[in-house]
């Protein structure tokens, strides 16, 4: 992820800490929490007022992933390689309250052998919470690495098992 690529910020505030949700010329290119791994810290971009479509549609989708009802995903934009792309793309299908381990998302991308560099891909992802990286698991069902702290990723999984 270049700093440049991101071209506007905004807070959003979730039951389970604020976030930082940023735009790209074509689409919602990052979503962090204040603490998480990999957050790109301070960012030289402007604050969108309240009018911005994209960032907008964020807080919506979000609004409603927290109270457990159907969202429409912003138009999506994150910066990586070609096989972060296509993990971040394979985390979209996994159905809430259905979580997949690394070594399923490796096979349905036809990279069976590839698990452990899938696994730092799901760690790199740069839109926390619409980009269902939380539903990752290991291959005993049990929790690991979350980017945004395991408390956040057994919350969310909680959430979703209510039926989000």
């Amino acid at each position: 992820m270049t700093p440049q690529h991101h071209i506007l910020q905004r807070r959003i505030d979730t039951p389970l800490g604020p976030l930082t949700a940023t735009r790209s010329a074509a689409g919602l290119s990052g979503l962090w929490f204040d603490d998480q791994k990999h957050h790109p810290g301070p960012l030289a971009v402007p604050v969108d007022d309240g009018s911005d479509p994209v960032l907008s549609a964020a807080a919506v989708a979000l609004a409603a992933y927290f109270a457990g009802q159907p969202y429409r995903l912003p138009a999506l934009d994150p910066s990586g390689t070609e096989f972060q792309r296509q993990v971040w793309q394979a985390l979209l299908t996994i159905p809430a309250g259905q979580p997949a381990s690394y070594g399923e998302l490796a096979q349905r991308l036809g990279r069976a052998s590839a698990a452990r560099a899938l696994g730092a891909a799901v760690g790199r992802n740069p839109i926390s919470v619409l980009v269902p990286c939380h539903r990752v698991v290991g291959a005993d069902g049990s929790l690991t690495g979350y980017a945004g702290g395991l408390a956040r990723k057994q919350a969310l999984l909680s959430l979703e098992g209510r039926g989000a």
